[in-house]
């Protein structure tokens, strides 16, 4: 699948999930909850969850979220997505930290993904052994930011969302 693709189907779910669609909860497990909305008659599920912290303070962080959805024309790999409540800086990276690991991320608009496709599974793994997460960006005024993310119920809400169809 080429980055457009996934770019488009990223596109595509950050705009259900702030917007448009009317997705319904099919369970939360501690911090995360598996949704699922209709699309154009196929059953779209995907994970979410909201910062346990959010720094700088005093600044207006919008509405912000961590979701993990299927990768469109995968049958199990998760595509992680950081949707913030603000623009991005255009060609700016953004970083996940899961303990001592790190994960460049590219973003688009008010979305940073996996920078490397192939790191996309490492980013998941290290997301069900890990306690928190952090995520960074860079807004489209050079502020940077980041959100704690708990990583607790990540594990079984995964497992929930395979059965998903």
């Amino acid at each position: 699948m080429t980055r457009t693709a996934l770019l488009s189907f990223c596109l595509t779910l950050a705009s259900a999930v702030t917007a448009h669609a009317q997705p319904t909860m099919i369970k939360q497990f501690d911090d995360w909850g598996v949704y699922s909305y209709n699309r154009e008659g196929r059953t779209v599920c995907y994970l979410l969850t909201v910062p346990k912290t959010a720094q700088p303070p005093g600044v207006d962080h919008g509405r912000n979220f961590f979701v993990i959805g299927k990768a469109p024309g995968k049958l199990t790999a998760y595509e992680p997505q950081a949707i913030v409540g603000y623009d991005l800086k255009p060609g700016s990276r953004g970083r996940i930290e899961i303990g001592d690991r790190a994960f460049a991320m590219f973003t688009k608009g008010k979305s940073a993904w996996v920078l490397e496709e192939t790191k996309e599974s490492d980013v998941i793994e290290a997301m069900r052994s890990g306690s928190d997460m952090t995520v960074g960006v860079v807004s489209k005024r050079g502020t940077h930011t980041s959100y704690t993310y708990s990583l607790s119920g990540v594990s079984a809400a995964l497992k929930q969302m395979s059965k998903c169809k």
